[in-house]
């Protein structure tokens, strides 16, 4: 059993990975951001992912991404670890953003398998170490492949794992089969995170860390009790609140990830609702589903 410690700073729990507010325009909009911060905070939120693909990492220019983690990092003030997205299909470049986010302070980051130009397994394991030996700040391994079109594999994890600096996984594929081997096989140091809500309970229930959520920019207080429920062993709690987020959970990914999320905060009068282009505001046959969600959850009225 993993212990989810990263540089002497436990994250365990809820972890959002959270949206990047903008105005209508596509610029950015810091001050909603301090108060996204603050109210994660208050509503019992264990750590952030700032800028990975809910943030709009794609769209962001370099100096955009760092003033982003830099922003966190001041603004939460060590009131729970900032995990800075720092991924790309570009092992150069990834080793580059890791050290910028080494330099503004955060804890820990999060790094994607590259994008597009399809590594081969050594070819992950090779990106992977050389960012870990390139930069003194813990690597927490990403595997989206729906996103990435490439799948890191169990072997390959397990590899990493042995490599100094790389203290866990964000297992994003839903697979609990192959979360809980990874749970069963993996080292003491290397924690294992969920990245798909629906199934983010049975991984805990089975031994994982946590969740690293896109729900939880919506209902941080709802996946945090969910989190300390299933951590704890308390299944008959984390599965009446799992229960009552299964609508949001889908509305979350009616159109791609973070459309829903941001449409959803904006009606919720957390922030306004801009997006950068490729992604587009959230299309109005979808309106009333995750209004609908909103007010199952108790978030609206």
């Amino acid at each position: 059993m993993t212990n989810g410690t990263h540089g002497g700073i436990q994250i365990r729990g809820s972890i959002p990975a959270i949206v990047t507010p903008m105005h209508e325009d596509g610029s950015l909009d810091l001050p909603a951001f301090r108060k996204l911060i603050d109210w994660h905070v208050e509503e019992g939120t264990n750590g952030l992912v700032v800028v990975g693909t809910s943030g709009e990492s794609a769209t962001l220019s370099v100096d955009e991404h760092i003033l982003m983690v830099k922003t966190a990092v001041e603004h939460t003030a060590k009131r729970f670890p900032i995990i800075a997205g720092a991924g790309g299909n570009s092992t150069s470049e990834a080793v580059e953003l890791a050290k910028a986010a080494k330099e503004v302070g955060a804890d820990a980051t999060l790094q994607v398998v590259p994008y597009y130009n399809k590594p081969t397994q050594e070819g992950m394991y090779q990106h992977f170490r050389r960012i870990a030996e390139s930069v003194d700040l813990p690597v927490i391994l990403y595997n989206v492949p729906g996103r990435t079109v490439a799948d890191m594999n169990h072997d390959t994890v397990l590899r990493l794992a042995d490599v100094p600096g790389i203290v866990g996984v964000k297992e994003a594929t839903g697979n609990i089969d192959r979360a809980a081997n990874l749970i069963k096989y993996a080292p003491a140091h290397f924690a294992i995170y969920s990245g798909d809500d629906p199934t983010a309970i049975a991984l805990m229930l089975l031994g994982g860390h946590g969740n690293i959520s896109v729900t939880a920019n919506v209902a941080p207080r709802a996946m945090s009790e969910l989190c300390r429920a299933a951590l704890a062993g308390d299944a008959i709690t984390a599965r009446k609140i799992h229960l009552s987020l299964l609508s949001l959970h889908k509305q979350m990914f009616c159109e791609s990830n973070p459309i829903p999320a941001k449409w959803a905060l904006a009606a919720l009068g957390r922030m306004e609702s801009g997006i950068r282009l490729p992604l587009t505001p959230l299309d109005a046959r979808y309106h009333d589903a995750v209004r609908d969600a909103l007010r199952e959850t108790g978030l609206l009225a």
